[in-house]
């Protein structure tokens, strides 16, 4: 199986990807290969125009394409949801199933969260894309084990437990 994340630093930290692929590997799903495309700093609409994006899901032969947007601000829901489609399209065209990742708010913006949650999950039903729940899975695990720190020292990225429950979330919502 090869999977495609697209996104940013909130992909790229501790190496997401690779997380995952240790989870598959954990739990019996073998040769699963992965290959991260993540610019700092932007979102799904530079990848909808980004050559390398598009090529790579165009001639990549992926059976799923993670797709992460911007989070911190989010930006203009416009221009994502304009991105989003254009991937989502690209991706059912060259033959795999699209995945929206979901990301968590600041540190200090729990409260955030559900708007940026009803906003993935509306892509998600508009579209008919699974949607890996990590910003919602991401403060309640956060309330249930408080004395484990998801978030860096930046208080906006994942400390490497907080990439590891991201990797979860994703393979749970691709697998189970």
């Amino acid at each position: 199986m090869k999977v495609l994340f697209i996104g940013n630093s909130h992909t790229y930290y501790n190496d997401m990807p690779e997380i995952f692929r240790g989870i598959c590997e954990e739990n019996g799903i073998a040769q699963v290969e992965t290959v991260m495309i993540a610019t700092p700093g932007v979102g799904l609409d530079y990848h909808a125009q980004s050559p390398e994006a598009l090529f790579n899901i165009r001639h990549g032969h992926y059976d799923c394409v993670v797709l992460q947007h911007k989070a911190h601000p989010m930006g203009d829901q416009v221009q994502m949801l304009a991105g989003a489609d254009t991937l989502i399209k690209e991706v059912r065209s060259a033959g795999g199933e699209p995945c929206l990742f979901m990301t968590w708010t600041k540190k200090d913006d729990e409260a955030g969260q559900e708007d940026m949650a009803e906003i993935y999950e509306g892509i998600g039903n508009t579209y008919g894309v699974k949607v890996a729940p990590v910003g919602r899975r991401w403060w309640q695990y956060h309330h249930e084990h408080p004395e484990i720190e998801l978030y860096a020292q930046d208080g906006q990225h994942a400390s490497m437990d907080g990439s590891v429950l991201a990797a979860q979330v994703i393979f749970e919502t691709l697998f189970l």
